[in-house]
């Protein structure tokens, strides 16, 4: 029997999962998704960040970072979405990123197993390996698609891109902790605020593509 929260998260997820494929071929509805999700991201943060630190000097300059990082990353993403071939690796990236959560849940969920680390005490080695398997799975059939042939540097780009996500995942995990909180926000029904579906995004697609910069 699938309880509310479930049902919850599944039904937000399909329309998070619609507004990506919109923002594929509509650029006006991406934009506005940045704008929506920047703007909230950067409350949450803020809010979160003013639960730990009692400094404001730490405050503000912990703040100001994640201003001008979350800017710059909107604007790449922007920017990425007016050149054809930029755009379909920033969407590659973002499904990989996409991949590496959901593997990570299915897996851990389905096989569990010691966890990780304490700082998310949810996440497991199996979740991990998941998250690693998923990222693949997807990178590689969408590049074969593209390049007709299979190159086993998405092996590389698979495992940099899903790292980097779960790493995200953590730092954020880790700043929730430290604030004492469940969740960052309660903005998306069945999973939290905009921070806990974009952390993993935050580190994967920028890592991922200077990966494949690097490999490709």
């Amino acid at each position: 029997m699938i309880n509310n929260n479930t049902k919850k998260r599944i039904f937000t997820s399909i329309i998070l999962f619609s507004l990506v494929l919109l923002s594929i071929k509509y650029n006006y509805i991406l934009t506005y998704i940045l704008i929506i999700f920047g703007i909230l991201s950067l409350l949450e943060f803020l809010q979160i960040n003013s639960k730990i630190f009692s400094n404001i000097i730490y405050k503000y300059f912990i703040n100001a970072f994640f201003t001008v990082y979350l800017i710059i990353f909107c604007i790449f993403i922007f920017y990425c979405s007016n050149i054809l071939q930029l755009k379909i690796i920033i969407f590659l990236l973002l499904f990989g990123c996409i991949a590496s959560d959901v593997g990570g849940f299915i897996v851990g969920k389905t096989f569990k197993g010691p966890k990780l680390t304490k700082i998310s005490p949810n996440k497991t080695y199996s979740g991990a390996i998941g998250s690693f398997l998923f990222t693949f799975l997807i990178l590689s059939i969408f590049i074969f698609i593209f390049k007709a042939k299979f190159s086993y540097n998405v092996v590389i780009l698979s495992f940099f891109t899903s790292l980097s996500c779960q790493i995200g995942d953590l730092f954020f995990s880790f700043l929730k902790r430290k604030a004492q909180i469940k969740d960052t926000g309660n903005f998306l029904p069945g999973h939290g605020g905009i921070l806990d579906r974009v952390d993993g995004i935050l580190f994967g697609v920028p890592v991922g593509f200077i990966t494949l910069a690097l490999t490709y």
